[in-house]
């Protein structure tokens, strides 16, 4: 078992016929992800990556029975591309375009969930569950099969993470970037509660990062709720207050979103945090080792 994406996963990639979109859809046809459309308005009836394209989303999920959409529409289109899925029922909705701007951001998030949908991004990486399927732009040869969980606001941390659980012989159940903005789909609490009822998944690895308060809110709810062990990293911990660092969502302000917060919240909610990103994997492993994790 896995969250949120399998085999039986069906994609239509909105925007595919650009650059990142055939790119990256090919990747994902290469590691075995079930590819099943493409949308692109006026392209309709021609094939990319040897898979239909339409013009509307409707369509793909009418002729292909598409039921997750990964999005790669640039920028100043790609809310209504989120909203033209949920309409259409797709289920699972996973944007990588960054540089939406936050209140396109914020309309479509609510709009999302009143359709009953999950929205993963964004400004994110996607979805990968080891061996069955990846929605995204995640490098499938760093991951193996496991029962490990990853949870990331940074793509690049997210491999990195990744490889090094993959070198410690530590699989993954599935890993998954929120994405960094200040306004994502999914968050962390969200995706643990996941993680919580997934039989797959016997230990989660969170990794978070400045700004805002949401891995303060994970704490919470994993002190309070989640029975599994977690590791955490949280980067930008030399990050001066004011200046934004990397993501959009990473900026220190009015004496919240320190490093240091999220540290001390994390271990007081019983997690164990590696402060050396080198160490991770290793930390893991000796933290894990009693929970049956492979």
């Amino acid at each position: 078992m896995s969250i949120l994406a399998d085999e039986g996963t069906r994609v239509v990639v909105q925007g595919m016929t650009g650059r990142e979109g055939m790119f990256h859809t090919e990747r994902m046809i290469e590691y075995g992800t079930v590819v099943r459309a493409g949308v692109t308005p006026g392209k309709g009836g021609l094939k990319a990556c040897g898979v239909p394209v339409f013009n509307t989303v409707a369509q793909a999920v009418e002729a292909e029975q598409v039921n997750t959409s990964c999005i790669f529409v640039p920028p100043p289109f790609a809310a209504d591309a989120i909203m033209e899925a949920a309409a259409a029922g797709i289920r699972l909705i996973i944007c990588i375009t960054e540089g939406i701007p936050v209140l396109d951001s914020l309309n479509v998030v609510q709009a999302v969930k009143d359709c009953g949908a999950v929205l993963i991004g964004p400004n994110c990486p996607g979805v990968i569950s080891p061996g069955k399927t990846k929605v995204g732009i995640m490098p499938g040869p760093i991951h193996r099969p496991g029962n490990i969980g990853v949870i990331s606001r940074s793509g690049t941390l997210t491999y990195e993470v990744v490889d090094q659980l993959t070198r410690e012989d530590l699989g993954q159940s599935t890993c998954i970037g929120i994405g960094g903005d200040p306004i994502v789909g999914s968050t962390f609490t969200d995706i643990l509660e996941m993680f919580r009822v997934d039989e797959q998944t016997h230990g989660v690895v969170l990794v978070g990062e400045i700004g805002g308060n949401a891995e303060e809110q994970a704490a919470s709810y994993i002190k309070e709720n989640f029975d599994k062990p977690v590791v955490s990293f949280i980067a930008g911990r030399s990050a001066p207050p004011g200046k934004r660092m990397g993501h959009a969502g990473a900026i220190i302000s009015g004496g919240q979103g320190g490093a240091e917060d999220k540290i001390k919240a994390m271990k007081e909610a019983g997690i164990t945090v590696c402060l050396n990103l080198a160490k991770l994997g290793s930390t893991v492993k000796s933290t894990m080792s009693g929970s049956g994790v492979h």
